[in-house]
């Protein structure tokens, strides 16, 4: 057992989302698929200034957490959002950032 296996599976949840979308070309990823209904994965590697194999890593870490779907169109794949798992992380960091948000505690000594 490693050691965040010991937390709650809300906080693994979370600290899994949180690496996945912890890298700017993942990140970069989601905002273009955002803007794009459907999308051919050589698009997003001429998209991006990285190498296709590089993006199709990025990608997999993102199918696999189910934050895009892919469907096989003969040699391409379609890229698109999965808009009930983004839902899913997205409530879960607000429920979690709520009372970070609305706590009073002032750590700034300047504010203080």
């Amino acid at each position: 057992m490693n050691k965040s296996e010991k937390f709650d599976a809300r906080l693994q949840d979370l600290a899994v989302f949180a690496k996945v979308i912890s890298h700017p070309a993942r990140l970069a990823i989601l905002e273009y698929l955002s803007k794009t209904p459907g999308c051919i994965s050589g698009d997003i590697s001429d998209y991006l200034p990285l190498s296709r194999t590089t993006v199709s890593q990025h990608l997999k870490a993102l199918r696999d957490l189910g934050l895009i779907h892919g469907e096989i169109d003969g040699l391409k794949i379609n890229y698109c959002l999965c808009s009930s798992s983004i839902k899913k992380y997205m409530q879960l960091f607000e429920e979690f950032f709520a009372p970070v948000q609305a706590s009073d505690v002032v750590c700034d000594p300047k504010q203080q």
